[in-house]
């Protein structure tokens, strides 16, 4: 009889937020990969693909310590962009 990990299913797809629920509202957590939008000293950047543990209830997001890292070294410039766009920008007004 082999025992299961906490992080791993039957399939041994490893699933870090297996079991794990979200503080706010306590609704499950599922791996996701998600984008994130920031505005760092003017400029725009999307990190995509990144994963976090998702709420299913209100959609908190959390993130590992070493995703947490790798954001922050996009953010300061130490990693290379794999590709940039044009982005038109319109305002609103009344």
């Amino acid at each position: 009889m082999k025992t299961i990990q906490k992080n791993e299913s039957k399939n041994n797809k490893l699933t870090f937020w297996e079991g794990e629920t979200c503080e706010y509202c306590h609704g499950t957590l599922v791996e996701k990969r998600v984008t994130l939008h920031r505005k760092i000293k003017g400029n725009y950047l999307l990190l995509e693909g990144i994963p976090a543990g998702v709420c299913q209830q209100c959609g908190t997001r959390y993130y590992t310590a070493n995703v947490l890292k790798t954001i922050q070294e996009s953010i300061h410039g130490r990693l290379k962009a794999e590709r940039e766009v044009l982005v038109p920008i319109y305002s609103f007004s009344f």
